[in-house]
């Protein structure tokens, strides 16, 4: 895959698809499932979806790990879903939920919630527990992608 296309994983049908990386901002749809491929919302992920977002896609990926009983989760949610609206199409923000998917958050070694883990190029690059405001998330996303090159 050469540089001007980036693999792009649906958040409907969790499908790949190529995208040529000067088109990501002029709302691509997917070749399957016709959907847009950004939304500016998080995609909340079970444990397969997760890893085929891991794993096939070229775009950094931001996990919120919450469970719907953590007060800070609830109050960080919508600062969470702000930020998808400024880090879309550049960055992937997805929801997992620690009490469906415990096995998903013992694997990462997910320790307290919320818990804000970014991975680019398949490598976490950063990790952030507690809760954060949006202006907080967005900068703190920059900062570590920014730091990596």
């Amino acid at each position: 895959m050469n540089r001007d296309t980036l693999h792009v994983v649906c958040p409907h049908c969790h499908t790949t698809n190529r995208v040529r990386a000067d088109q990501l901002e002029a709302a691509p749809d997917c070749g399957r499932c016709h959907q847009p491929l950004f939304t500016a919302h998080p995609v909340a992920l079970d444990a397969a979806a997760f890893e085929r977002h891991l794993e096939r896609s070229d775009l950094p990926l931001l996990v919120d790990f919450w469970a719907p009983w953590c007060g800070p989760c609830r109050m960080m949610a919508p600062h969470f879903e702000a930020a998808a609206a400024q880090l879309e199409p550049h960055v992937r923000l997805v929801k997992v939920n620690t009490e469906e998917q415990p096995a998903l958050a013992a694997r990462w070694g997910i320790r307290s919630i919320p818990t804000l883990v970014l991975w680019a190029g398949g490598r976490e690059v950063a990790r952030q527990s507690g809760a954060m405001g949006q202006g907080d998330i967005v900068r703190w996303v920059h900062a570590a992608l920014t730091s990596r090159h």
